[in-house]
């Protein structure tokens, strides 16, 4: 993909508006608190009462982060008391002790992953012994494609901590850059320099760790053509396996932190499209596949071979070759994919406590899934990971008529269809090198809780809980 196929301006402008990032379908604002630990435990017992029981991923939440960066938006606590880690694991403890226990123990766990706030709060030795009490608990893969991965930050990090991580069995690591200008880092309150992030980079490397992701985002106050570049040109020079390039969106009326930031220096809709499109060119041009969304990976990784292969999958910690596995999450906060059900803990740490000390699991709300939704989230999952519905296969799987039954929502693909942003084939309707930009937009027209038909969305606004 080249600048050449950006959506102009024009067009931009009119899909340029705040929409779901489906990492989740039905997404996250649709859960109920009338789903609680009793429907929890149902959707785990049916789970484990499928013929083949599904492998598992764990994903575990630390909140806890030194310093406030004014971008983000993520679920995070801003502490340097660093006692406040071991009071925390002592009841992440207790929850991994009763999530545990409904799972079957034929049930392998094939990936694991540590996400935030910021989880290199804790010690190389508190994480070793999350790891290993989650060992104690569940039953790991053996296999050489079981994933352990961690997101870090470089600026709380020494090289010498990524041995004892690797040592711990952390395969893959994401570390969060956003831009190395010093104007743009002084902005949001990070400052992070070039030396430190490479290197952590060549400290994963030289331990055996088989894949390092960097984040990056365009759209930040005081970004410039200029600057972008020079952070495009170094971050490509230490060589990620994959790097993901989010668009910031401000809302300072949902996220606090970002009322620090001064709106003037925030580029305009167009200066942000020219920033999009120079990170597309030059990592295309560094030979980086476009994966979807925001995600680009080295040909030989394994997103790119999941995607040539049809098995890339999308869930809440992005996108992953793990498809056929029931995601738990664990920590405040934490969601789960489990069965045809979603369920997410107390966003608040004070809920999340008091539920673990009562010996209750701490779920504050979730939904099942109708077929409907399973349907839907089927479509979704194939264009968000492919690019493309096939037609076809969608009505083998759920026995419907697709034209009948997506009649309205053809007719909101419609205009996106004019515009050039998907072709509708026979069997198949499939996103163009534009559309692929604004695979959200096409996803919407397909989503039974929007309410208004082809609403637009932010061209790629920041998946903050990867943006430490």
């Amino acid at each position: 993909m080249t600048s050449d196929s950006m959506p102009e301006a024009q067009l931009l402008r009119r899909y340029d508006r705040p929409g779901p990032r489906y990492t989740s379908y039905p997404t996250a604002p649709q859960f109920s608190e009338s789903f609680g630990e009793t429907q929890l435990r149902e959707a785990v017992q049916l789970s484990n009462g499928d013929p083949i029981p599904r492998r598992l991923s764990l994903y575990l939440h630390v909140p806890f982060c030194m310093s406030p960066c004014f971008y983000c938006g993520c679920n995070r606590i801003i502490t340097r008391d660093l006692a406040r880690g071991e009071i925390y694991l002592a009841r992440l403890y207790r929850e991994i002790e009763l999530v545990s226990a409904l799972f079957d123990r034929d049930r392998e766990v094939v990936q694991l992953h540590f996400g935030g706030g910021t989880p290199n709060f804790l010690s190389p030795a508190q994480l070793a012994e999350v790891v290993d009490v989650l060992r104690g608990q569940f039953r790991f893969s053996d296999s050489s494609h079981r994933d352990i991965s961690i997101e870090l930050d470089p600026r709380f990090l020494k090289p010498d901590d990524v041995g004892e991580l690797a040592a711990a069995g952390f395969n893959r690591a994401s570390l969060g850059v956003q831009d190395f200008d010093p104007a743009v880092q002084e902005a949001v309150n990070r400052v992070q320099g070039v030396d430190e992030t490479r290197a952590i980079i060549e400290a994963c490397r030289t331990h055996g760790m088989r894949s390092v992701n960097v984040d990056l985002i365009y759209g930040l106050p005081k970004q410039s053509l200029q600057g972008f570049a020079r952070t495009l040109d170094t971050v490509i020079d230490m060589r990620p396996n994959r790097l993901a390039v989010y668009g910031y969106a401000h809302l300072p009326a949902m996220f606090k932190a970002q009322r620090q930031l001064d709106a003037e220096d925030l580029p305009a809709a167009e200066a942000k499209l020219q920033l999009l499109c120079l990170a597309i060119e030059k990592l295309t041009a560094a030979g980086y596949v476009y994966i979807g969304m925001d995600h680009f990976a080295l040909p030989d990784d394994e997103l790119a071979l999941a995607q040539q292969r049809g098995s890339l999958h999308r869930n809440f910690m992005g996108y992953t070759t793990h498809a056929e596995t029931d995601l738990v999450g664990m920590g405040v906060s934490a969601i789960s994919h489990i069965g045809d059900s979603f369920s997410q803990n107390p966003r608040d740490l004070p809920s999340w406590q008091i539920a673990l000390d009562e010996g209750r699991l701490p779920v504050f709300r979730g939904m099942r899934l109708s077929d409907d939704d399973i349907l839907r989230a089927d479509l979704i999952q194939q264009l968000m990971c492919q690019g493309e519905i096939q037609i076809e296969a969608l009505e083998r799987r759920h026995a419907i008529d697709f034209h009948r039954y997506f009649a309205d929502s053809l007719q909101r693909l419609e205009p996106l269809r004019e515009d050039g942003l998907v072709r509708v084939e026979p069997g198949r309707i499939v996103a163009t090198q534009q559309g692929r930009l604004l695979l959200r937009n096409i996803a919407m027209c397909f989503d039974h809780y929007l309410q208004t038909p082809a609403i637009p969305t932010d061209l790629a606004p920041a998946r903050f809980s990867r943006a430490i």
